[in-house]
Order: structure tokens, then sequence, then C-alpha cells
């Protein structure tokens, strides 16, 4: 398995420079193209007085949503440089059906975390957590302030679910190349959930990986997979993202959410 082709989700946001620079870093490793993706929507929604005075709103908001797309994508080419391989895709568009789109042609999509404290990215914004539940692609989560991730310490977050045989699968690519992999199972039933078996199938793919049962947590699943990753000197979380919709909205379970909106670790999850 290789990665050729990656997606990184392009806004104007504070942190939007960091997550180019990281992807630009994980598409230089894997010899992979990075295609820098941005979509503006046309706010229209306003009330004018005349059909002559809507068109000119229209205009003016048409011509907004292009500069903000240009700047999009100088940011983008002024991040990557001259490091690896580039594509860009922009469009006037609602952006998290685009980014959906695009991830079509896509191994790995780049998407930053969006939690409470971390700021308002702005019309391009795209949640992490649509994207995953659409887009049958891994999602690599990225913190603020990232911009590399050595890989070489891994933890995998182990349930005994769809969604997280699908993200063991899907991060090989790292998973092989990582000098250890811990495998993390949290809850009193911990060795129920197979993680023995786990083990043995990465190391048939060659990969060096201890299990840990992680049994009686004294802060949430999230909380405590962060809290030993971070004992364990590891900067990426390979787990499920478990969810369901909702007239129209994404449910997510309390473990995805958490990761979702605070992890201060690259997570790469699949649903």
């Amino acid at each position: 398995m290789r990665i050729s082709n990656i997606l990184v989700s392009v806004d104007l946001g504070a942190a939007a420079t960091d997550r180019v620079r990281l992807a630009a870093d994980i598409a230089g490793r894997f010899d992979a193209t990075l295609t820098g993706v941005a979509a503006r929507p046309l706010v229209t929604m306003i009330p004018v007085e005349s059909a002559d005075a809507s068109e000119r709103v229209f205009e003016i908001e048409e011509t907004r949503a292009k500069e903000d797309l240009a700047e999009a994508r100088a940011l983008f080419v002024r991040a990557t440089g001259d490091r690896v391989r580039t594509a860009w895709r922009g469009a006037l568009a609602e952006p998290l059906s685009y980014l959906v789109e695009q991830a079509r042609a896509a191994d790995l999509v780049v998407v930053g975390r969006l939690g409470p404290a971390d700021g308002d990215p702005g019309l391009m914004r795209v949640a992490a957590g649509g994207l995953l539940m659409e887009a049958g692609r891994p999602v690599l989560v990225a913190p603020p302030g990232v911009e590399r991730l050595a890989a070489t310490r891994v933890v995998v977050a182990w349930k005994d679910t769809r969604e997280a045989r699908r993200a063991v699968h899907d991060a090989l690519p790292f998973l092989v190349r990582a000098e250890q992999v811990h495998v993390a199972v949290a809850g009193q039933d911990a060795r129920r959930e197979g993680p023995a078996d786990v083990a043995a199938y990465l190391r048939s793919h060659g990969v060096s990986v201890a299990t840990h049962l992680l049994h009686q947590p004294e802060i949430g699943a999230a909380d405590e997979i962060l809290r030993f990753a971070r004992r364990e000197d590891a900067d990426l979380i390979v787990m499920g993202a478990y969810g369901h919709s909702r007239l129209r909205e994404w449910i997510f379970g309390g473990a995805t959410r958490d990761m979702l909106q605070g992890t201060s670790l690259c997570c790469l999850m699949s649903h």
C-alpha cells in the first residue's frame, strides 16, 4: 500500500498555513502529490429593494468570494513552496460538499481541528466530522500549531468495531514505517476486544507492535488515549470514527467528538 495523492483543506483561518505545511511534510515523505482544495459559498440571502440592487449585491459578493479563493491559493503556494508536487482545486461552492467530491481521487485527506477555542476559519471552513462521515477516505485531523508529523511512534486506539478495523487498514502506510506502534484498549472489557489479534495482524505486515490494556481509565476515553500517547512520546493516533446522521446533522460518540474538538496530536480517523 502507498499514499500517492493527499488532499488538504485550505481556508483563511489562523491555522491554515500550519495545516498545509503539515500536509506537505507528509506528501514529501511518501513522494505523493499534494492537492490544495478550497471552496467559498456565495452569501446571497441579502434583502434588497430592487432587481438591479440585487444584481449589484450578487456581483459584489461574487467578487469577494473569488478574492478569497485567490488568497487561499496564494497561501497554499507559499506554504508548500517547491518541496512537493502540487495541484489546486478551487470553486464557488459549499466547502464540505466540494471537498467530499474531490476526495474520490485521494488516499488521505487532511483537515483542521475545529475546537471551541480554535477561532473561526470563516466561510471556507470544513467540519472534520462531516468530512469523516461522507468522504469514504481516511481523514487526518490536524490540531493548530502542528507543521510536521514524524509518526515514528504511533498509538492505535483500538475497539473491535468496523470503523476501527477500517482505520488500522487505512493507516498501514504510516504503521509499517513507524519504529513502534502501541495498540491501546481502554475499558474494563479491554482484553475481550481482541488486541492480541490486531497485534498479530500488524506483525504480519512487519510492524513492531505492543499491546496495552487500560482497564480502568480515570478520565474519559479520549483523554486517556491522549495521555497514554503523550507518555509514549507518540505524535499520531489512529482510531475509528463513530457517528450517525439525525435531521441532516452528524451526532458523534463521546470519544470521537472529544478527539475532533480537542485532540492535541494528529489523529488519523476512518469511518
